[in-house]
């Protein structure tokens, strides 16, 4: 996939705003200036919100190892027996709250008619892997053992999603769920991957080099640059090779939920996402994918009203229709 060049309507908004900083950065002036990009992503989503009257909004407890997590459900008004979305933040897990996506899943809880329960995950480096993901894993556990406090029925949907490090958690918690027990008679029936990380950007990939060539083509991508994927990998502390953070290089990909995939052109994870999509359906799992070829990392939900955003969260949508049609 050759390079693509950036959306000219968020070239326009990126030309007003101040030049980022260069150079080396400590997790908390990274965690300050992502707090800063969350605000302004909510006032430009502030309009899209749905009335308050059209949702319901609780927060849970959900006890963990060494302490507990707090869980959001947003649960439209009226709802019952609702197919179930698991969703999980982004932010290289270690930026982002509970908080960060809210807006954007009340408007997906309302437009698809689902019920969506929101994990909070403790974050690296303050916590080390894989802390953050058994709190994730927690989240959904808890998720299928209360569905119905949750006004949901499994049977009628049960998808996990997330974006960037969340997409990572849904495609690694599918491959957990799929071996575990515990899931047998409440299996997933959905993955939801959007501009998910596949692979470690350290982790032996011989055998697909000539497909991995985002990482280098955009190297120096506006919102997400190469150094800046590799900095989040690194404090993450894991090994490169452990398929719970390179899900693309786990022994087998048979039996996983069907995946709705969404990867951005301007992106230095763009191949791992497409690469994921072809393994997975490869193995047999029944896939759907969409490239944006201007979009940067996250631009769709950083500028959500301009076209091509509009565009992808509207196949976001579409693509939660088809999980639950199969």
């Amino acid at each position: 996939m050759l390079p693509s060049s950036l959306d000219p309507e968020i070239a326009a908004i990126l030309a007003q705003l101040p030049s980022p900083p260069k150079g080396s950065m400590t997790i908390e002036e990274r965690r300050a200036g992502f707090a800063m990009a969350v605000a302004g992503m909510q006032k430009g989503m502030e309009s899209l919100l749905p009335n308050e009257s059209e949702y319901t909004v609780e927060d849970h407890a959900v006890s963990v190892e060494g302490g507990e997590i707090r869980v959001r459900s947003v649960v439209p008004k009226g709802g019952e027996d609702l197919p179930l979305l698991v969703w999980f933040h982004g932010g290289g897990w270690a930026l982002g709250d509970l908080d960060m996506d809210d807006y954007y899943l009340k408007i997906l809880s309302v437009n698809v008619n689902i019920s969506i329960l929101n994990v909070e995950y403790r974050l690296t480096p303050e916590f080390t892997f894989p802390t953050n993901l058994n709190d994730a894993y927690a989240g959904l556990k808890w998720a299928a053992e209360n569905a119905k406090k949750l006004s949901a029925s499994l049977s009628k949907g049960f998808m996990v999603g997330g974006a960037s490090a969340g997409g990572n958690f849904a495609a690694v918690v599918s491959l957990l769920a799929r071996d575990d027990l515990f899931f047998k008679d409440r299996p997933l029936t959905g993955q939801l991957l959007i501009v998910p990380i596949t692979v470690h950007v350290d982790a032996n990939v011989d055998q697909y080099r000539s497909e991995l060539l985002s990482m280098e083509e955009n190297k120096d991508a506006p919102f997400l640059d190469a150094d800046t994927v590799r900095y989040f990998e690194e404090i993450l502390q894991v090994s490169p090779e452990d398929p719970r953070i390179s899900v693309l290089l786990a022994k087998s990909h048979a039996n996983l939920p069907p995946a709705y995939v969404q990867v951005s052109g301007l992106d230095p994870l763009r191949d791992e996402g497409i690469l994921y999509e072809k393994v997975l359906r490869n193995a047999g799992v029944k896939t759907q994918i969409h490239v944006y070829p201007e979009l940067p990392h996250g631009g769709h939900a950083f500028f959500p009203t301009t076209k091509n955003s509009i565009k992808f969260n509207a196949d976001t949508e579409d693509g939660i229709r088809w999980l639950l049609s199969l």
